[in-house]
C-alpha cells in the first residue's frame, strides 16, 4: 500500500514538473501584442500612431511625425526586433 502511494506521489511530482516546463515553453513562443509593438516602434520613431497592421510575421506601425511625414515601422512579432523603416511623405 505504501509503495502504491509513493508511486502515485512521484507520478504527480513528475507531471507537475512537466506541465511547468511546457507552460514556460509556450510563454517563450508567444508573439508580441499590438501594444508592445507600438511601444517598440515609439522607441525608434517619435510620432502619433495612425494604425497598426499585422501579417503572419510582423506588425507594421504607421506613425505621423510632427513634420507631417508618415513613417511605417515594422516590428517582428516573435523577437520584437524593429526592422527597416519604410518612410513615406505627405509633402506636396
Amino acid at each position: 500500500m505504501f509503495k502504491l502511494l509513493k508511486s502515485k506521489a512521484i507520478l504527480l511530482v513528475v507531471a507537475g514538473v512537466l506541465s511547468v516546463g511546457t507552460a514556460a515553453a509556450q510563454e517563450k513562443e508567444k508573439d508580441l501584442s499590438k501594444s508592445q509593438a507600438v511601444e517598440r516602434a515609439k522607441q525608434v520613431e517619435k510620432g502619433r500612431v495612425l494604425r497598426v497592421d499585422q501579417t503572419s510575421r510582423n506588425y507594421r506601425v504607421k506613425m505621423l511625425k510632427k513634420s507631417g511625414r508618415v513613417v511605417s515601422v515594422d516590428v517582428d512579432k516573435r523577437s520584437g526586433r524593429v526592422k527597416d523603416s519604410q518612410k513615406g511623405s505627405s509633402e506636396h
